[in-house]
């Protein structure tokens, strides 16, 4: 990952001594102007800011978006934006945030205390009429308080410890009044969503083409970036263009600038031409795959054990993947905050897995395959699209999983048949998650059944009869409001330790986001969890 350029302090120089600053030759050296052509490997869905953890959601919010603070991707921290300033109660159940004078939205209209307020009431509570669901990295909200043009307040129920962090995220973005009056069936359309940032829509050819242009007024950037003012660019085009070797070929042939999702079979090819490889990490929770133990399958903690002790994750990073994507060593990534090294327990162990089947009564049949109670132990698992090389992840984890006498079936399907299957644990008791985000209530956010759910309980959307874990859930509502930072992470450890435990979720490894770019594209970086900001690029194709 290219780091972030932060201001440096100018040089103190003098005339006659003729010194010159780094900062000024470099920006002596900026090109302004031209078109970045943009390849994204999938249309986006919603962009109601709260959806943008999609990444070609968060793609395009990323551009046309602010948001009130920055996490600065090397170290972590919360940096000024939108809010010059915060302050938190001592048990974070109120923050109260300065906001920048003179910002606008695209619109014309102030980016204001009220405006702030308007979009943490919709995100913490949801709007039902419009249909605009609650934010996954807000807890605990109660209510915001206007105290005076700029100045905003928001009270929780409970205390919120990762509110300020939410606060930076792509979750996050303000956006206009205008947009949050929208049903959520209108904010597929890019160019209804109207944002403070350096880049607003134009045109939008749906699931085809989005065209961007600079906003020449942008005075407002995150307050330690080198770059300040508007755009370099004049403008991006961003193309959805599925196939990788389209993609590829259009970045070495000069036809794109920019390429999102490269795989890593594809890494060297691009290296050897000339052409950059970003890897951003999530810094969330790995790639893997997740059980539903309302599935009667899969009900029994032996027989997911058996499957995790089967599953060589090794092998996996070994045949599909490169550097980029590290071996996981516990749910969350080793460069997220709460990471607790759990790899011992992850070990592959055929034999292990061999006797735990054994144990829960699955013994093998005809040609191996494990029955019980004249059921075969066979599981299906719909193939991730965003996920890299998803299809053949799962069709390795098959191979693996049939050498102890369990069946993987692997299927694609269309879009409908997949989402609505994936909510019914009896069709899909497998499936693929991962989720980024810099901070530790990541977790909570894929395992609570009123987030994401991943592992279908009682209490969130999908159709399940029974299955719910009240103890895992307490653990992941005492994470969420936890005010001590070292009792934080070690909650964050405990979920990690019960999950691999319980053996609810497989991982396999860390997942990136990969970028391929052309050499006369400068300055591209990216926010803490992989996604690209072109706020700062110049093109030095002289």
């Amino acid at each position: 990952m290219a780091p972030t350029v932060f201001r440096a302090r100018l040089l103190a120089a003098s005339l006659l001594s003729g010194v010159i600053s780094l900062s000024a030759a470099a920006a002596a050296a900026t090109v302004n102007g031209g078109t970045l052509i943009y390849l994204e490997q999938q249309g986006h869905t919603a962009l109601y800011p709260p959806a943008g953890g999609f990444y070609p959601n968060g793609g395009i919010l990323n551009q046309i978006t602010d948001k009130l603070t920055y996490q600065n991707p090397k170290t972590l921290e919360i940096e000024p934006w939108i809010a010059e300033s915060w302050t938190v109660n001592a048990d974070k159940t109120e923050y109260t945030f300065k906001i920048r004078k003179g910002v606008t939205f695209s619109d014309g209209t102030p980016l204001d205390a009220a405006a702030v307020a308007k979009n943490y009431d919709t995100f913490g509570l949801g709007n039902k009429d419009l249909r605009l669901p609650v934010s996954e990295v807000i807890n605990n909200y109660d209510r915001s308080e206007v105290i005076d043009p700029y100045t905003v307040k928001f009270f929780f129920k409970k205390p919120s410890p990762g509110f300020l962090q939410g606060t930076s995220v792509i979750g996050s973005g303000l956006v206009s009044l205008s947009t949050l009056s929208r049903k959520l069936d209108e904010l597929g359309d890019a160019t209804k969503i109207i944002g403070s940032g350096p880049f607003v829509v134009t045109n939008e050819v749906l699931g085809k083409e989005i065209t961007f242009k600079a906003r020449k007024d942008y005075a407002w950037g995150p307050a330690k970036l080198e770059h300040q003012g508007p755009p370099h660019l004049d403008g991006i085009r961003l193309l959805v263009v599925s196939e990788d070797s389209v993609r590829i070929g259009a970045l070495t042939a000069g036809q794109g600038d920019v390429i999102r999702q490269v795989q890593a079979y594809d890494e060297k090819q691009v290296l050897s031409q000339g052409y950059t490889i970003y890897a951003p990490p999530t810094r969330g929770v790995n790639n893997s795959v997740v059980f539903r133990p309302d599935n009667p399958l899969v009900a029994d903690v032996r027989v997911r054990q058996a499957l995790l002790k089967a599953t060589d994750s090794a092998e996996v990073v070994r045949t599909l993947f490169s550097k980029n994507y590290p071996q996981a060593t516990s749910v969350l990534a080793s460069t997220a905050l709460g990471y607790t090294n759990l790899a011992p327990k992850l070990a592959f162990d055929p034999a292990a897995a061999a006797s735990l089947l054994d144990q829960a009564g699955w013994v093998p049949g005809p040609g191996g395959l494990r029955q019980k109670d004249g059921k075969d132990l066979v599981l299906t698992a719909y193939e991730s699209l965003p996920q890299p090389q998803n299809k053949a992840t799962l069709q390795l984890l098959a191979q693996q999983w049939a050498k102890v006498g369990v069946r993987l079936t692997v299927l694609s399907g269309d879009s409908g048949s997949r989402v609505a299957d994936d909510l019914d644990p009896l069709k899909t008791p497998v499936s693929p998650a991962m989720v980024g985000r810099a901070d530790p209530d990541v977790i909570k956010s894929q395992y609570h059944p009123l987030n994401r759910d991943v592992l279908r309980q009682k209490g969130g959307p999908g159709k399940v009869q029974s299955f719910v874990d009240d103890h895992l859930n307490r653990l992941l509502e005492a994470l969420a409001s936890e005010t001590d930072d070292a009792r934080r992470l070690a909650l964050a450890g405990e979920v990690q330790t019960y999950v691999v435990d319980q053996a609810y979720a497989i991982p396999l490894f860390e997942e990136p986001q990969a970028f391929a770019a052309a050499p006369y594209v400068k300055d591209l970086s990216f926010e803490a969890v992989g996604r690209p900001s072109f706020y700062a690029v110049w093109l030095d194709k002289k």
